[in-house]
C-alpha cells in the first residue's frame, strides 16, 4: 500500500509547505531558460512577420504589413502576440526581442506553476510537486520561451483554461468559468487552434451532463433533476463560448470593412492569397509523413525551386507516377509558383493516388504525421540537420539532438502510462479528450512540425506525474469516480449541483 495522499487545499498551501523544493526547481528552471536564451535565442522569419504588424500598428496606426512604398492592411495573423509585441515595444523600444524573450521566460515558469496546480487537483501533493519539477525542467518548453512565437503564451493559456475548467467543474462556479471562457480567448487570438481547447471543454460539460441527467450518484435521475443538469450545462457552456469568441467579432467587423471578407479567425494558410493551391496542398498530403519533407519540399513553394530527388519513395506508386511527378516538379521550378494549369495537374496526381490507396491517405499518413509530432527530436529552430536519422551533424549538435529526443520518449512513455493507470479518477477524461482532439487534428495538417504538440504538454506532464508517482509508491491506487459520487462520467456532478 503506498502513502495515502497530501491534503493541500490550494497550490498557495502547496508552496508554503514545500517552499525549498519550489524555490530550487525554480531556480533551475529559469538557468535552463537562460541557457536558450543566450546560446540558441530565436527570432525567426515569423518572428519578424509578427514584429512588423505591431511595429506598423504602433507607428502609422495599422494593423498592416511594411511594403515597397506604403503599409498595407493584413490579416493574415490573429492579433494576440502582435499585440503583446507592440506592448513590449512600446515599453522597452521598438523590436526589443530580448525584452520579449525574457518576458516570455517569465511566463513560461508561470506555466509550470499551472501545470503543479492541475496534478494537485486531481492526484494529490507529491504528483503536484513532481508535475512542477518535469515542467520546469522540460527542455522544449524552454526552447520556446526563448523563441519569439507564440507558442509560449499558447501554452500558458491552454494550462491556464483547463486549470480553471477543472476549479469549476469542483467548485460549480460561474466565475471560473468565465475565468476558463477568457483563457480560451487569449488563445484563439494566438492562433486559431487554440479554439480546440474550447471545443475540448464544451464536448466535455455537455457529456457529463447527459450522464448526470441519467444517474446521480448511482440512481436514475428524475426529470427534474435532468432538467436542471442540462441547464448547468447550457449555462456553463453558454459562458464559456460566449466569453471565448466575444473578442473575435471586432477582429471580424475590421476585417469585412477593410477587405470585404467574412474573416473571423486567420486564413487557413495564413495568405491573402486569392488562389490557394488546393491541388498542390493535398499532393503533398499523399506523401508527406515528417518534418523534413516540410523544409525541404513544402515550405519551398512559392518562391523556392523544388528537388525532386528529396520526395520519399512514398511520393510514387508507379515508374509511370514517378516521370509524371518529375515532370510537374520541373515545371513549378521554371516558374517557382503553382499556376491554376499546375494546380489542375496536381489535382489529377492526388486523385488517382487516393484511388489506389484511400486508406495511406486518410489513416497511414495522418498516424505518421501524429507519430512523427510527437516523437521527432526538437530541434527545428535551433542549429540542427533536420535529417536527425542520418547521424551526418556535428558531434556536439548530434548529441543535443539525441538527448531531446530521448527526453520526447521520456515524456511521452510516462504520460502514456500515467493516462491508463488514471482511468476512473474524476476529470482525467477532459485532458485526455484535449490531445485526442488536437492529436487527430495535427494529422490532418500538411506540415507536421512538432511544436505543435505543446500545447498538449501540461496534459503529458499531469499524466506523467502521476505515473511516476505511482512508481516511486507515493500514491495509492486511483480514486474511483464512485468516490465523488458521479458515474462513469467521473465528474462530481452530484445531486448538489442541481438542488
Amino acid at each position: 500500500m503506498g502513502r495515502k495522499r497530501d491534503i493541500v487545499p490550494d497550490v498557495g498551501e502547496l508552496l508554503r509547505r514545500n517552499l525549498r523544493y519550489f524555490v530550487i526547481f525554480s531556480a533551475a528552471g529559469l538557468a535552463l531558460r537562460l541557457i536558450f536564451f543566450f546560446r540558441f535565442p530565436g527570432v525567426v522569419t515569423d518572428s519578424f512577420v509578427y514584429g512588423d504588424i505591431a511595429k506598423n500598428w504602433l507607428e502609422h496606426g495599422v494593423y498592416g504589413l511594411s511594403g515597397p512604398e506604403e503599409v498595407s492592411p493584413t490579416y493574415i495573423r490573429l492579433p494576440g502576440y502582435p499585440a503583446f509585441l507592440a506592448l513590449i515595444f512600446k515599453i522597452f523600444g521598438m523590436e526589443h526581442y530580448h525584452a520579449v524573450l525574457l518576458i516570455q521566460i517569465l511566463v513560461d515558469l508561470g506555466t509550470c506553476f499551472l501545470c503543479a496546480d492541475i496534478a494537485l487537483r486531481l492526484f494529490g501533493a507529491r504528483p503536484a510537486k513532481i508535475a512542477f519539477l518535469m515542467a520546469s525542467l522540460c527542455p522544449f518548453f524552454a526552447n520556446y520561451s526563448a523563441a519569439a512565437l507564440t507558442e509560449t503564451w499558447e501554452i500558458f493559456f491552454t494550462a491556464l483554461g483547463f486549470n480553471l475548467a477543472l476549479r469549476a467543474l469542483k467548485q460549480q462556479s460561474f466565475l471560473y468559468w468565465a475565468g476558463c471562457g477568457a483563457a480560451c480567448a487569449a488563445a484563439i487570438l494566438l492562433r486559431p487552434d487554440g479554439g480546440l481547447a474550447l471545443i475540448a471543454i464544451e464536448v466535455y460539460v455537455f457529456i457529463i451532463c447527459f450522464g448526470a441527467s441519467h444517474r446521480l450518484g448511482g440512481v436514475r435521475a428524475t426529470d427534474v433533476e435532468a432538467a436542471s443538469a442540462w441547464r448547468y450545462a447550457l449555462s456553463a457552456g453558454s459562458i464559456v463560448a460566449l466569453i471565448a469568441v466575444a473578442p473575435l467579432a471586432p477582429w471580424a467587423i475590421r476585417n469585412w470593412r477593410v477587405f470585404h471578407r467574412l474573416e473571423p479567425l486567420a486564413p487557413r494558410y495564413a495568405s491573402e492569397e486569392e488562389l490557394v493551391p488546393a491541388g498542390f496542398n493535398r499532393w503533398v498530403k499523399t506523401w508527406i509523413a515528417n518534418y523534413a519533407s516540410v523544409e525541404e519540399i513544402y515550405w519551398q513553394e512559392p518562391g523556392g525551386p523544388i528537388d525532386a530527388a528529396k520526395l520519399p519513395s512514398r511520393a510514387f506508386d508507379t515508374a509511370q507516377q514517378k516521370t509524371e511527378t518529375t515532370a510537374l516538379v520541373a515545371d513549378y521550378n521554371r516558374v517557382l509558383y503553382v499556376t491554376p494549369e499546375l494546380d489542375r495537374r496536381f489535382e489529377k496526381l492526388v486523385a488517382e493516388r487516393i484511388r489506389r490507396h484511400p486508406l495511406r491517405f486518410y489513416l497511414q499518413l495522418p498516424g505518421l504525421r501524429i507519430l512523427d509530432m510527437w516523437l521527432r527530436p526538437r530541434t527545428e529552430i535551433l542549429p540542427h540537420d533536420i535529417r536527425w536519422w542520418e547521424f551526418n551533424d556535428q558531434p556536439k549538435r548530434l548529441v543535443l539532438a539525441t538527448g531531446l529526443g530521448a527526453m520526447g520518449l521520456f515524456y511521452a512513455a510516462v504520460g502514456i502510462v500515467g493516462c491508463f493507470d488514471s482511468r476512473g479518477i474524476p476529470y482525467t477524461r477532459l485532458l485526455l479528450l484535449f490531445v485526442v482532439l488536437r492529436s487527430a487534428f495535427l494529422g490532418s495538417l500538411e506540415n507536421p512540425e512538432p511544436r505543435y504538440t505543446l500545447e498538449m504538454y501540461p496534459m503529458v506532464i499531469v499524466f506523467g506525474a502521476w505515473a511516476i508517482a505511482r512508481f516511486r509508491g507515493q500514491v495509492d491506487a486511483p480514486l474511483k469516480s464512485t468516490e465523488c459520487g458521479s458515474t462513469e462520467c467521473g465528474v462530481s456532478l452530484d445531486r448538489s449541483l442541481i438542488q
